[in-house]
């Protein structure tokens, strides 16, 4: 690889995808944990940049930074990253965006649509093109996140303290968790990264997804993510709407037939987004 190259991230609170990619399209591809400015100050974040990145790259051959994350959502979140980023990248030009801003032109590229993250958290918007016209605000894992693995995995804990999970799927869970309630309210507190343990349930409901109480838990946390998210976008019914996002890409299924429901047109369902902007920065 040349000493003229490209970087591009895509963050989420779980998983950070890396891409470095020289003149002749030659990529080299590092995979970190996720990086939100919300949850991480500039010394966690510089830590997993020395620890995870730093030692499999050339800091002085990078020239350009595309980096969107979650969490990038105001001025003073983003320059955090790019402090941090630019201590490390010293000779390059660094833009810090919002990672809905990156679903965006990695689902539509150039045309108008709306964009969707489902992961850890979840999160859309109106595409025009070229920028984000419209935006339901996200409120995170307390307040909001449907669709989402954090989400589901809150509902799940709900359920089952409460006593609504059939007790197949109790006993299931019981043999793989064994939760308690001290140890949900410590992991949700006092723990850092809660909306990536309360994710931490989204294999066990891919597993189980057969079952119709699992099944019902995903469908209706699509349903809300549809009727209160995408539902109130201008014309939602009338252009494509992509999906982005590792609970998108597995539940597939069940969020194509939720979506049909709605009257929703979909269009691209991604595992991540980087595939997409590396098409973006470089063609």
């Amino acid at each position: 690889m040349n000493n003229n190259m490209k970087l591009i991230a895509d963050s989420g609170s779980t998983k950070t995808d890396w891409c470095l990619i020289d003149d002749n399209g030659e990529r080299k591809t590092v995979q970190t944990i996720g990086i939100n400015p919300y949850h991480m100050n500039s010394a966690a974040i510089k830590e997993v940049l020395d620890k995870e990145l730093y030692p499999f790259i050339f800091p002085d051959a990078v020239t350009e930074i595309f980096y969107y994350g979650a969490g990038c959502s105001t001025v003073r979140k983003c320059q955090t990253i790019d402090n941090v980023l630019q201590n490390f990248f010293t000779r390059a030009n660094i833009e810090v965006h919002h990672d809905l801003l990156g679903a965006a032109r990695a689902l539509c590229g150039n045309e108008p649509g709306i964009a969707c993250i489902l992961g850890t958290g979840s999160n859309s918007c109106f595409y025009d093109g070229n920028d984000i016209s419209e935006n339901v605000v996200s409120l995170g894992y307390l307040f909001g996140d449907e669709g989402s693995g954090a989400h589901m995995g809150k509902q799940l804990i709900i359920d089952y303290f409460q006593g609504v999970i059939p007790t197949d799927i109790i006993e299931s869970f019981n043999k793989r968790y064994n939760p308690t309630v001290e140890s949900i309210l410590d992991a949700v507190y006092n723990q850092p990264r809660p909306s990536r343990f309360l994710a931490s349930f989204s294999p066990f409901l891919l597993e189980n997804i057969s079952h119709p109480y699992i099944k019902g838990l995903v469908t209706n946390s699509f349903d809300e993510f549809f009727s209160r998210n995408v539902s109130r976008y201008s014309n939602y019914q009338s252009v494509k709407v992509n999906f982005t996002g590792s609970v998108a890409y597995f539940f597939r299924d069940v969020l194509l037939e939720s979506a049909g429901k709605a009257g929703i047109t979909t269009n691209k369902i991604y595992r991540s987004a980087i595939e997409g902007l590396i098409d973006f920065h470089i063609n």
